[in-house]
């Protein structure tokens, strides 16, 4: 009967006798590594009992796992990896949730700790430094067996984050009710800082949860929650606890692809985050008409090309806080600045105009500034003025 080679590169199995000793010492080993734990570990004292047998689980698969990977003499290659998985295939994938992977490393460290001071009972006289070196080596694969472990669970929580995600900012857009952003937005850990605000703009292609997880890297840096969706080539994200929303914008603009950056305003919480996210949405449509805006900038800003692109909420606005206020202020201010537009902004002919003296028109502008909070000295705001007005005649109030 031909004996069976080492493969190239492989270590000399173990004498038949040191395999069968760590054999029968295989339960007591698991048993001693547990007690360990329990005596060095405060945080395994605490686990429950289903979770703690988990883990004798995993430390008795760890035993018979080294016993075939010694017999096989330490083989380094696809066979090493199936054996130091099964180890972990032990225990429910759940123990990978209940466990960090610093605590499962510790548990192996404790694990290895045990097996070595075993080692003068388990190896056969003369074999005991060959044996500590295996089992050493025997350690490194599970320790990369564990981290691929938890590799596999990150990978499969962050797909699912991402589609969870998806789903609250699709539900922020369709303008759900609060109770199921409440709860889709509970099941992401979202603590609903206030203020809230949504910010649209263009994704920039590529695997949705490496977006995503730019995303959050930048904002843990700039210290806001964040809740993100890819939507075709949209990347939508809702940020809570951004005092200054624009700002705070800019700090995540990185994550973004090229074009506009568009910031709705703040609202104080997820359940009237609608009226952000549709804001911002509407901007990001209408702000190409503005190739001069400022990236990021907020949705309030581009009221004008909104209004022109549709957007019957910036109309409303328009005519309301700008056309209405004007108008309820009385003496004159929609006269003088027909007149101020007419003249193509010159001072002295709106006066002739008018029949008044320029003083009195700058006075009035100046009450314009003060009603609408937009100046008609000042280009971007003039050309507001101008639209609000169109809209307020096409639309009036009722």
């Amino acid at each position: 009967m031909s004996e069976t080679v080492p493969a190239k590169g492989a270590a000399k199995p173990p004498p038949a006798a040191t395999l069968r000793r760590i054999e029968r010492h295989a339960g007591a080993l698991a048993t001693s590594a547990a007690a360990r734990m329990d005596e060095t570990l405060p945080w395994f004292r605490a686990l429950p009992a289903d979770q703690r047998s988990w883990v004798m689980l995993v430390a008795q698969a760890g035993v018979r796992s080294l016993v075939e990977w010694l017999r096989s003499g330490g083989v380094v290659a696809a066979t090493t990896q199936e054996i130091s998985d099964e180890v972990f295939a032990a225990a429910p994938r759940a123990l990978a949730r209940s466990l960090t992977l610093t605590q499962t490393v510790q548990l192996i460290k404790v694990t290895i700790d045990v097996a070595e001071t075993e080692v003068a009972a388990l190896a056969a006289p003369g074999e005991e430094e060959p044996l500590l070196q295996a089992i050493l080596k025997f350690s490194r694969e599970i320790a990369f067996s564990a981290a691929r472990v938890y590799a596999r669970a990150a990978e499969s929580r962050g797909a699912w984050d991402a589609r969870l995600q998806a789903l609250l900012v699709d539900a922020l857009l369709r303008g759900d009710s609060s109770d199921v952003l409440a709860s889709r937005a509970a099941a992401l850990g979202w603590a609903d800082a206030p203020p809230v605000a949504v910010v649209v703009g263009r994704s920039p292609g590529g695997d949705i949860t490496a977006v995503l997880h730019a995303v959050y890297r930048a904002a843990r840096r700039a210290r806001i929650e964040v809740i993100g969706g890819v939507h075709g080539d949209r990347l939508v994200v809702v940020m809570g606890g951004a005092t200054d929303p624009v700002a705070t914008a800019e700090a995540l603009a990185g994550s973004f692809g090229e074009g506009p950056i568009v910031v709705g305003p703040a609202v104080p919480s997820l359940d009237q985050a609608t009226v952000s996210a549709r804001a911002a949405l509407a901007g990001f449509r209408a702000a190409p008409a503005w190739p001069g805006a400022p990236n990021p900038v907020a949705a309030d800003d581009l009221l004008p090309e909104r209004a022109l692109a549709g957007d019957m909420e910036a109309r409303r606005t328009l005519r309301h806080d700008a056309y209405g206020a004007l108008a309820r202020a009385g003496t004159g201010l929609l006269e003088t600045l027909d007149a101020f537009f007419a003249a193509g902004g010159v001072l002295e002919s709106a006066a002739r105009e008018l029949y008044v003296h320029p003083n009195t028109i700058r006075y009035r502008l100046k009450r314009v500034t003060e009603v609408t909070g937009l100046s008609p000295l000042d280009g971007r705001d003039a050309f507001a003025l101008r639209i609000a007005l169109t809209v307020g005649r096409l639309d009036p109030a009722t």
